[in-house]
């Protein structure tokens, strides 16, 4: 019988690499790079408050993850929830929006080390001009970079999870020194002030706008904490630890962002920063204070926020196509585990292989389908909320025969707040003339990803419905009654 053949990664991770997993993958390249595209969009203030509401939100519906995990501990995150909760049919709509939005993070975050050296290092990146593609200029040099951090860190997580969940936290570890080393060296500075935080928001909207219009990226600032469900079936320790280290990871992350927004605001006026076309005006800000030095420090943690971004985001679309797989939902090569290491590696190779396109293609339009993207995840978290809502009760008399239906009001109102603010992000960016709605670029990538997604269902339902239900539990969750 096929079910006895189920693949099962093993147990290695430990609580302190998880937090890191998540943390670093939340922060990425994004606080160091983007602070002044968020100023810009809201100002100083508005982009803190919209990026702190982000992380509140995003830990309310982290509830139902905690949840979740607690009692499906198993590989494929939000694709396993959306099946527990609505079936096969809905377990494929939230896999295959999940699966470009990790592959793209990948893309973008090994694109990211190339436009750090275009700052650093511009006579050794912009090498090999060869084209341009929405206003970006395509270098070899870049394209060299980025295919080299791609390939590099494919080979750390084939070398198995402990050995990527170890680096990881060493990555996370200098991040941290080197934006607390540039923190106290900019409080120190005497060009430093609050009087360049003015206005403390963007001029050509309103304060609420502004705000709302970095809130509505909140799911592709916090992405990183949703590697935690995708490694579940990896922990070495209690599933039910997941819900405090998606907690520290998301106020972590949040005061990091806060962090450099501030930073990079107290330099110099921020508007005067903004209006400048700069490749890294972050880089530029603390230059003007702390020199070589200080670029140094902070150019190091961007690079450790990148690889943590790369490995992260690794682990999640390796283990998302391994879980698929294993419902026999994608082919059954992504659920080979390398004969030593014991990882799935052509998930890895796969994403490895699809991410070395990316940068061929500039950066602008690899933007352009991460902001699509964002919805995706933004649909994935409808999902998990949901499926949270219906195993909670308000009281005795709404229990259901369901074994994990527990009276709990308190989290049923959470989870359902976590719907609401999942609904509420998708409006943000679907819905024209919100403050934050998808340019049309984003939506043409949106569209087109739908109509594959649609197309390949359609070829796979047969196949897929084959499976019987107590099958596809065991497939997916390893126990033929949810």
């Amino acid at each position: 019988m096929e079910t006895e053949n189920r693949e099962t990664l093993d147990r290695t991770l430990k609580p302190h690499w998880v937090w890191a997993i998540a943390f670093g993958s939340a922060i990425g390249w994004g606080a160091f790079v983007l602070p002044t595209d968020w100023m810009s969009d809201a100002g100083p203030l508005g982009a803190v408050i919209g990026l702190l509401l982000g992380a509140l939100l995003m830990i309310v519906i982290g509830v139902s993850y905690g949840f979740l995990i607690k009692h499906f501990p198993v590989s494929g995150g939000e694709f396993a929830y959306a099946y527990i909760g609505f079936g096969r049919t809905h377990a494929f709509i939230a896999g295959w929006f999940l699966t470009l939005g990790y592959m793209c993070i990948v893309a973008l975050n090994a694109t990211a080390l190339a436009l750090l050296g275009k700052f650093l290092f511009p006579n050794l990146v912009k090498v090999g001009y060869l084209y341009t593609i929405a206003g970006w200029d395509v270098y070899f040099g870049e394209i060299l970079i980025a295919s080299l951090a791609l390939i590099l860190f494919a080979f750390f997580n084939i070398r198995g999870t402990s050995f990527s969940g170890r680096t990881q936290f060493i990555f996370t570890m200098i991040l941290i020194a080197g934006v607390t080393l540039v923190t106290i060296g900019a409080l120190m500075s005497d060009t430093t002030s609050t009087a360049n935080f003015t206005p403390l928001f963007a001029t050509d909207k309103s304060a609420i706008a502004a705000i709302l219009s970095i809130l509505a990226i909140a799911p592709f600032a916090y992405v990183g904490f949703d590697n935690i469900p995708q490694a579940a079936e990896e922990f070495n320790f209690p599933a039910n630890k997941a819900f405090k280290l998606i907690v520290y990871a998301l106020l972590a992350a949040g005061v990091a962002y806060a962090i450099m927004i501030f930073i990079t605001a107290s330099i110099q006026p921020w508007q005067q920063l903004v209006s400048q076309d700069l490749n890294w005006g972050t880089g530029v800000a603390i230059e003007s204070v702390l020199g070589k030095v200080g670029v140094f420090t902070i150019a190091t943690a961007l690079v450790m926020g990148i690889f943590t971004g790369l490995n992260g985001f690794y682990l999640s679309s390796s283990r998302l196509l391994f879980a698929m797989s294993r419902a026999r939902i994608l082919p059954s090569m992504f659920r080979k585990l390398h004969p030593k290491h014991k990882t799935p590696y052509v998930g890895i190779l796969f994403t490895a292989v699809i991410c070395l396109i990316a940068p061929w293609f500039g950066r602008t339009a690899l933007l352009w389908i991460v902001d699509m993207s964002s919805t995706g995840v933004a649909i994935a978290y409808f999902y998990c909320c949901f499926t949270a809502y219906k195993f909670f009760s308000w009281n005795e008399a709404g229990r259901t025969s369901t074994n994990l239906n527990v009276v709990a009001p308190g989290k049923k109102l959470l989870s359902l707040l976590g719907i609401i603010s999942s609904l509420v992000f998708l409006a943000l960016l679907l819905i024209p003339g919100s403050p934050a709605a998808l340019a049309a670029q984003p939506w043409t990538a949106l569209i087109i990803w739908v109509v594959l997604g649609i197309v390949f269902y359609l070829v796979q339902r047969k196949d897929i419905n084959k499976i019987s239900n107590r099958e596809l539990n065991y497939l997916i969750l390893g126990k033929e009654e949810i």
